[in-house]
């Protein structure tokens, strides 16, 4: 991992990492913006029976079932009711269009990739390797996420299933 970590550094070396910035709770955290298909407002979400404990529910998108992840559940935080500032970050994760749900989006952002560290180790090893390293920007710091990490391989395979169960509906 951290091999491919060192190539992105060197192929991007002099360049600048561009990063849709969000937030949860009082940190900015921020994905490449490749990793972004697009990004809408809340809507309501329809949970699914029996979905796994990771997944929200889904959300019919121009006619396509999207899954939703929450990421403040995921991370661990507590749950709070959408704003009007809440958004859904849809990405793609193996091959499946998946809706992501922070508090804000706040803006993209140019990071100089000599601004972009990697996570601390103490960060590193406590199952987040999703982190990929820590953007500085003037006063702030934005965690780098790779949102295609925030499913393990076997949710990975869960999400599949319930696509296809979804789709026979």
């Amino acid at each position: 991992m951290a091999d491919v970590k060192e190539d992105k550094k060197q192929q991007l070396s002099g360049e600048v990492v561009q990063v849709v910035s969000f937030k949860l709770g009082s940190e900015e955290y921020g994905v490449d913006i490749s990793q972004v298909q697009e990004i809408i407002r809340m809507v309501e979400i329809t949970h699914v029976p029996r979905a796994p404990r990771f997944m929200e529910g889904v959300i019919n998108l121009r006619g396509q079932l999207i899954p939703i992840i929450d990421l403040r559940t995921r991370f661990g935080m507590p749950r709070i009711d959408a704003t009007k500032s809440t958004r859904i970050i849809v990405t793609e994760i193996g091959n499946k269009r998946v809706g992501i749900v922070v508090d804000s989006v706040s803006e993209v952002l140019n990071i100089p990739i000599e601004n972009v560290e990697d996570a601390p180790e103490m960060i590193a090893g406590v199952g987040t390797e999703y982190i990929q390293g820590v953007g500085k920007m003037n006063e702030r710091l934005i965690i780098m996420l790779d949102l295609t990490m925030v499913i393990s391989g076997e949710e990975k395979q869960q999400l599949e299933q319930i696509g296809e169960q979804t789709a026979a509906v």
